[in-house]
């Protein structure tokens, strides 16, 4: 079995035992990008039973750090991260981008509108989630997955 740490090929990524960083591109590269690590770092942690939830939840939440919080998504000089932290019975998934703007969160709606409901699946997903405003600028989008098994 792997560790986290094995996973620094050709990705910048900063480790602990419990906690795997990511930085993430903005672009279509960038999300499959994190999908693919979010999925070997479920692996190394044998959590491969919250694999599904968790690859959708980061998909999620970076696409709107991306669509929604970068002034340029073309630009190289963006600040994106993916964090995934293990708890003790949670598994943290985690994006923080350059905005002070809070997420968006639709109300209800036409349900076929093909945009605006990434935070609803994160939602419905996540036993919680939220964010938290960074200092000096921008802010954290996360949201708590159960690790336990279910029988």
């Amino acid at each position: 079995m792997s560790s986290p740490a094995q996973f620094r090929s050709h990705e910048s990524v900063r480790d602990s035992p419990r906690t795997a960083v990511l930085p993430l591109a903005g672009s279509r590269e960038g999300f499959a990008q994190a999908r693919d690590f979010t999925h070997r770092v479920l692996d190394g942690w044998s959590l491969d039973h919250c694999s599904d939830d968790a690859v959708m939840v980061v998909t999620e939440l970076a696409a709107n750090a991306v669509l929604h919080a970068l002034p340029d998504p073309e630009a190289d000089d963006f600040d994106v991260r993916l964090r995934l932290s293990l708890r003790r019975s949670h598994l943290v998934c985690a994006v923080t981008d350059p905005s002070d703007d809070p997420p968006l969160y639709p109300h209800d709606g036409d349900p076929l509108l093909e945009h605006g409901r990434g935070l609803h699946i994160v939602e419905a997903l996540s036993e919680h989630w939220g964010w938290t405003r960074r200092s000096p600028m921008g802010k954290t989008v996360w949201a708590m997955l159960p690790t336990r098994l279910h029988p």
